[in-house]
């Protein structure tokens, strides 16, 4: 975008004053006398973001957007960077704005606050000129908003350009209750996650009672820092190499892995023909960890896998490679009729190679709660990749930190021990269950555990840390005490991934 220049140095940096001077020269101007229009990338954020606060994901909304607008290339990454940053730091934003209006927000009608929020985004978030975020946000406040709101989201404009972004957090934070609240305002995390990742930090041993805030503050950062793409080579369908050759570079942390530093994954061959798939690393070394562990006793004598909850598909798929080179039978259940579609499309190009090999692929749509009573010991693997908050993909999802509650968390344990529970009864004896969540909530992950394990004589818990290694074959650190594995995005670049390793007998 051409207002990625002007009004900076060399180093890419605002010179000192320009915003100042720019604010004033703009705010002399009326709404009237400015354009009309904005360009067709913010316009297109603009989209996204009611679709977002309409109830759709980011990460499928935006894309579907850009792709029927035909944005590309840099504008294509500067919506992006809009919608996503917007979203992500709105808790942030909103605070800021209502210092601005001397009004909450909830007195804003949400159609203009997110317009708001994208211009609050160019002027605190971004490498945009003042006086082109100023213009263009009350632009676009004319065409989608109307005329009397262009005044009022120029009047917000011009407020929050005139302070630096520091200044306006020391506003924001200086009636804090305390440093964890300051920094739930600062980070633009809900106080109640950030209250969890400070307890699941300690819980999961990553940091002590000296060092957890430093640690937080790391972690909150982390998710507030795009994710790179990362991309995985299903075995016997693709390789690391020919996602090198795409333009793609080695993972260090997954054998299967690479990473696009730019580019659309959606136009590399192996991606559009189902052989690859953007994956994070950490959900890689998941499912690595329990295809690498060895089954015992009546579970060595007919091998078959299950994926207990498998939409939308990708541990599946990479799980159900694995197999297939093994020529071992793969079964993916869930209880959405529409996921499991998800599943049977994801599994596509390893269903048609099971075909070549005479293996067989199979997907189920049935309650993975009763899959333990109907198959009791059918199978010798099983993944629980449990429905859970996605507190450890907040980098990935910018809207679900705004979506989740306090209260979800009681229901989702009380059905991640039922599906826990089921994957046991599953399992043939010396049999691997593997229970994963992309959360660290200690009430989603240990505890729940612990508790069903208190519950049950017929499993043990073993240690999972010696199955995460990295791409060279070496340990991956900091994994926790043990037996559980807790990766952390701020320390492994990873999701916030959770793995507790189990054995039927």
């Amino acid at each position: 975008m051409s207002d990625n220049a002007g009004s900076r140095g060399r180093d890419g940096h605002q010179r000192p004053g320009a915003r100042r001077r720019s604010a004033h020269h703009r705010s002399t101007q009326r709404p009237a006398e400015r354009a009309r229009r904005t360009d067709p990338a913010r316009l297109t954020a603009y989209t996204g973001m009611r679709e977002i606060s309409d109830g759709a994901y980011g990460n499928l909304a935006l894309p579907r957007l850009l792709r029927e607008k035909r944005i590309r290339g840099r504008d294509a990454a500067f919506a992006t960077e809009l919608v996503y940053g917007a979203t992500r730091m709105s808790g942030l934003y909103d605070a800021i704005t209502a210092v601005a209006a001397d009004r909450p927000v909830a007195a804003i009608d949400s159609r203009v606050l997110d317009t708001i929020r994208l211009g609050a985004h160019q002027l605190l978030g971004m490498r945009v000129p003042t006086h082109a975020a100023v213009d263009e946000t009350v632009a676009l406040a004319r065409q989608v908003n109307g005329a009397g709101a262009a005044g009022f989201v120029n009047a917000i404009m011009r407020r929050i350009s005139e302070r630096q972004p520091d200044e306006w957090i020391e506003i924001v934070t200086a009636t804090a209750a305390d440093p964890i609240e300051a920094m739930a305002v600062r980070t633009s995390h809900p106080l109640w996650i950030t209250k969890a990742l400070r307890a699941a930090l300690i819980g999961h041993g990553a940091a002590t009672a000296q060092d957890v805030d430093a640690q937080l503050e790391a972690l909150l950062e982390a998710d507030n820092t795009p994710a790179k793409v990362s991309l995985v080579a299903r075995p016997g369908l693709c390789s690391v190499e020919e996602l090198i050759q795409a333009g793609a570079q080695a993972s260090t942390t997954s054998r299967v892995g690479a990473i696009l530093d730019e580019g659309d994954p959606g136009a590399i061959d192996a991606i559009r023909e189902g052989r690859a798939a953007v994956q994070d690393e950490g959900s890689q070394l998941v499912a690595l960890a329990l295809a690498d562990a060895v089954v015992e006793g009546a579970a060595q004598e007919r091998e078959r896998w299950l994926d207990l909850c498998a939409g939308p598909g990708g541990k599946a798929a990479l799980l159900a490679a694995i197999a297939v080179g093994r020529r071992i039978p793969f079964v993916a259940n869930d209880i959405s009729t529409h996921r499991a579609d998800l599943v049977r499309q994801t599994l596509r190009a390893v269903g048609d190679l099971a075909d070549e090999v005479t293996s067989l692929v199979e997907v189920r749509t049935g309650d993975a709660r009763d899959i333990g009573d109907a198959d009791p010991g059918a199978y010798s693997r099983v993944l629980i990749d449990a429905p859970c908050t996605g507190l450890g993909a907040l980098r990935r999802r910018p809207e679900a930190r705004w979506r989740r509650s306090p209260g979800d968390v009681p229901a989702l344990a009380s059905l991640q021990r039922e599906l826990l529970g089921s994957g046991i009864t599953a399992t043939a004896r010396g049999g691997l269950i593997a229970y994963a969540t992309c959360s660290p909530h200690l009430n989603e992950t240990r505890f729940v555990v612990e508790d069903v394990m208190r519950k049950r004589d017929d499993v043990e818990l073993l240690d999972a840390r010696p199955l995460f290694v990295d791409a060279r074959g070496e340990p991956v650190d900091s994994l926790g005490p043990g037996p559980f594995v807790q990766l952390w995005p701020h320390v492994h670049g990873t999701d916030a991934m959770f793995l507790a390793l189990l054995r039927a007998r």
